[in-house]
């Protein structure tokens, strides 16, 4: 079986340029998760390297698939120089290793929470995850591996996630929508719920 991480890597800076910074976090009992960073006019990308490696498991399986199996990275896109997002390094591997520490398969609309800000400061402590296909493509893998898909995250303030809890996150990408948020905006405040 081919290692996915070059062909990933290409995939981020064939869409996103070449990576101006990374850095590396393994915890135990996981895979090495790299995060990249990517520079582009006043938006600067995260998007994590090692997720894709192996695919995600049914965590009600009883073995899992080495070869089989959704695979993804996920991407993160702020507005430069607002705050000290560079933090979000850790935070984002701590999500990218989630499929193989907790068995969960990470899919568009699926909430993720780190139980701390995103970085410091951060309104956010947990992400939305939105539809993929839009900022970088999907990397077709040899059969029978399935496509890596590149999940871009949406950052929720917690009165935002409690209301996605209630209502769906599809009504909260329509309010956010409908009030003209900027989702990149490092500071910004929770959308009106009311």
């Amino acid at each position: 079986m081919a290692d996915v991480l070059p062909l990933v890597e290409a995939r981020l800076s064939t869409a996103l340029g070449e990576p101006d910074a990374r850095a590396a976090v393994t915890f135990l009992g996981t895979d090495r998760i790299e995060v990249l960073r990517f520079q582009e006019g006043d938006v600067v990308r995260y998007a994590t390297l090692g997720m894709s490696q192996q695919p995600m498991a049914d965590p009600t399986a009883v073995l899992a698939d080495p070869v089989k199996g959704p695979r993804a990275e996920l991407v993160l896109s702020v507005r430069a120089g607002l705050a000290d997002t560079d933090k979000v390094l850790r935070p984002l591997a701590v999500l990218a290793a989630t499929p193989q520490v907790e068995g969960l398969v990470v899919t568009p609309g699926a909430s993720l929470d780190v139980g701390e800000p995103l970085w410091p400061g951060a309104p956010f402590t947990s992400v939305l995850v939105g539809e993929p296909g839009g900022l970088v493509e999907d990397l077709e893998l040899d059969a029978p591996m399935d496509p890596v898909r590149f999940l871009p995250l949406l950052p929720m303030t917690p009165n935002e996630a409690a209301w996605k809890r209630v209502h769906g996150a599809q009504a909260l990408q329509e309010r956010w929508l409908a009030n003209g948020t900027d989702l990149r905006d490092p500071a910004r405040g929770s959308v009106p719920l009311d």
